[in-house]
């Protein structure tokens, strides 16, 4: 988190302390990110300076039209050199953010007052859920296994790769974790005893998963190929990178498009289009969307329930001529 929080002022230093018991450590690295956005908007168009040296007193001046341009703003901007774009997703996050710091700011009587609260939040607007069909999933194994389609240098790289791509692939689709949850497992998380492992969710809260012999064998067969590895031996990460430290979440969104393209080459397949397909696959069979909800780590059941709409539609229209009105009689 160090990159962008040596970037901000020293009172956010207080605010990272002050949420840590509540938040996980990829929430706290994604709010330092987004406040080190918003500070840098202040400083280059509100407050007119030379750096991000945003100060309480500027804080206190902002009125709640400062803060809805800025949503204006993360439509498309530059920073760092770099071109960004926002959706309302992108932009519900980035004012989440700016909320709990002044929140925090505000009950700590470093604010007159919080006009964060005054900003209302970005309309969302339903996507279309996109997932893998059952013949899908299969390429993509495939493509794991049998990358043919593949350059004679790709074939090489992911020779030296494939245990762990096909350990992260398999986990992904027997699971439904979500990549934050991914990157940060441990070797100690896992209990192949119970083919369980502790994922720590959205909040910091740690929950106990259970996978199948499936999935175990795929996680052994990587572990056999870890345990050859010259890993410093406080390297704990469960998924490794070719350089010997634990993987990017960039590395993996990498890796599972790579090989999405040649097992379904129209849809954009990334990591959470496989959380879905497990989703969906688990609603097909357990029928039962408060388990879907809890596995998946679903605060509100109506999370789930927007992502599964269509299946709910698909299987009431199967049950549609199950109940007969008139009866042959006797």
């Amino acid at each position: 988190m160090a990159k962008y929080t040596d970037k901000l002022p020293d009172f956010c230093f207080d605010y990272f302390i002050g949420i840590e018991n509540n938040t996980s450590s990829l929430t706290r690295y994604n709010y330092s990110m987004d406040i080190y956005i918003f500070f840098n908007y202040l400083a280059q168009y509100i407050f007119k300076k030379k750096e991000n040296t945003i100060t309480l007193d500027d804080l206190n001046k902002l009125k709640a039209k400062d803060l809805e341009q800025y949503l204006s703003y993360l439509s498309y901007y530059e920073i760092d050199g770099k071109l960004y774009k926002n959706d309302e997703k992108g932009k519900a996050r980035k004012l989440s953010a700016v909320r709990s710091l002044f929140k925090y700011l505000f009950n700590h009587d470093l604010l007159i007052s919080n006009v964060a609260s005054k900003v209302a939040t970005p309309k969302l607007h339903n996507k279309e859920i996109v997932r893998l069909e059952e013949d899908e999933v299969s390429r993509l194994i495939n493509a794991v296994e049998c990358p043919t389609q593949f350059t004679s240098r790709q074939q090489a790289y992911n020779k030296n790769t494939f245990e762990r791509d096909n350990a992260i692939i398999t986990l992904f689709l027997g699971t439904g974790i979500r990549i934050s949850e991914l990157v940060g497992l441990n070797l100690e998380s896992f209990d192949f005893s119970q083919n369980a492992f502790v994922v720590t969710r959205k909040g910091g809260n740690q929950t106990m998963l259970y996978f199948s012999g499936e999935v175990a064998s795929a996680l052994k067969t990587w572990l056999e190929k870890r345990a050859t590895l010259n890993l410093p031996e406080e390297e704990k990460a469960m998924f490794i990178s070719l350089q010997n430290q634990r993987i990017s979440i960039r590395a993996v969104e990498n890796l599972v498009k790579k090989f999405a393209q040649i097992a379904s080459p129209l849809k954009n397949i990334s990591p959470h289009k496989l959380r879905s397909t497990y989703g969906t696959n688990l609603y097909k069979e357990t029928k039962d969307i408060y388990i879907v909800a809890d596995v998946l780590g679903h605060k509100d059941v109506n999370t789930t329930k927007r992502h599964y709409a269509a299946i709910s539609e698909d299987m009431r229209k199967s049950v549609a001529g199950k109940v007969k009105i008139h009866k042959d009689v006797e």
